[in-house]
């Protein structure tokens, strides 16, 4: 496949050698913020600052009014990540989005509205420098298009309209998706986009579904198509929150090779022989394992018979057997301490594994 474009979105570069980056979308609406000092900004700085260290590069916000617009104005200009506005209907709502440091603003095609309403829009990306997604959804197509049978054909169709558009006021800061719920169609849309358009691609399916549905789904559409090289950024669409959003992207990436780095969980799906509670350790250590910035594999396994054994490649373990709980150093037991004392001795010896690798 041969190399797209590069976008910059905010610090993240999309496309052409740059690796593939993981975005969420914030699940709730802004509250109107009096200033930059309004103490409501406080706990989403925290939380996006949160989202950054498990692995997210990019935030997307939707923008429903221009109140909505101004509240993500002054976000924007305290995020420790660069923030995406999110647009549908009113085009003066990307308008009023661009007079803030917003790193790139996403809109749709299918209810944006006329095309000099897209034009407005256009004009101002270029004159502030800032890039446009254009944003196809299965579900809400051009009215036109809507109503073609063979919804890869119509998402494409509603693509190309919208890059002729912005091609034709010499804009080329664009980056398209392709979203739709059935992973092939997605496949099959993005794969025929990417052999005729040079722009980076943002990938997902929409309305994946819950937890399970959805990490299936995005992983049948998204996996094939990183392997191809096709893809730019990744938001993994869940009715669940952010952080898993972000933890099944990195996941994705790592099973299609793509940027592996950072820590590698394993754990056992734990049964009758379980002499440790695998779900309740790996529930409590899920978000800090996954913000740790090293490429360390652990292993949190329930008995001694896939403990030290089956797990013996992992640079780190964890099991039980009987009262006590082993902590294990690829392969070779290393502690044995009191189960209460499991998280304490756990993140001593993870502490010096992260040393280790630092030196």
């Amino acid at each position: 496949m041969s190399l797209t474009k590069t976008i910059k979105v905010g610090n993240v570069l999309l496309g052409g050698e740059w690796p593939v980056s993981i975005q969420t979308m914030w699940k709730d609406p802004l509250p109107v913020f009096s200033g930059t000092d309004d103490p409501c900004l406080s706990p989403i700085i925290e939380r996006i600052s949160g989202l950054k260290k498990l692995g997210c590069h990019i935030i997307r916000f939707a923008v429903p009014d221009i109140e909505a617009a101004e509240s993500l104005g002054i976000l924007a200009g305290r995020s420790p990540m660069p923030v995406v506005g999110d647009i549908h209907f009113d085009w003066r709502i990307a308008l009023r989005c661009m007079d803030f440091p917003i790193a790139k603003i996403r809109i749709n095609p299918g209810n944006i509205g006329a095309e000099w309403k897209v034009r407005e829009v256009v004009a101002k990306a270029i004159d502030k420098g800032i890039p446009i997604r254009i944003g196809i959804n299965g579900g809400s197509l051009p009215k036109d298009l809507a109503r073609e049978r063979d919804i890869v054909s119509a998402a494409l169709k509603a693509a190309e309209r919208e890059i002729e558009v912005l091609e034709s006021m010499r804009f080329s800061d664009i980056v398209v998706s392709l979203k739709m719920n059935e992973p092939d169609e997605v496949v099959r849309a993005n794969e025929e986009f990417a052999s005729r358009y040079p722009y980076p691609l943002h990938l997902g399916v929409t309305e994946a579904g819950p937890l399970v549905a959805g990490i299936v789904r995005n992983t049948a559409a998204l996996v094939p198509l990183l392997k191809q090289g096709i893809g730019a950024t990744i938001r993994v669409s869940l009715s669940d929150s952010m952080e898993q959003e972000v933890m099944a992207g990195k996941e994705i990436l790592a099973c299609a090779g793509k940027n592996a780095h950072g820590v590698r969980i394993v754990s056992c799906p734990r049964c009758g022989r379980a002499a440790f509670d695998t779900h309740a350790f790996t529930s409590r250590w899920l978000n800090r394992l996954y913000s740790i910035d090293a490429d360390i594999s652990v292993a949190v396994m329930g008995c001694v018979v896939n403990g030290p054994g089956e797990a013996r490649q992992a640079d780190l373990g964890i099991t039980g057997a009987g009262n006590s709980v082993l902590i294990f150093k690829r392969g070779e037991i290393i502690r044995r301490i009191d189960a209460r004392d499991a998280d304490a001795a756990f993140q001593e010896e993870l502490d010096r594994l992260i040393e280790e690798k630092a030196n």
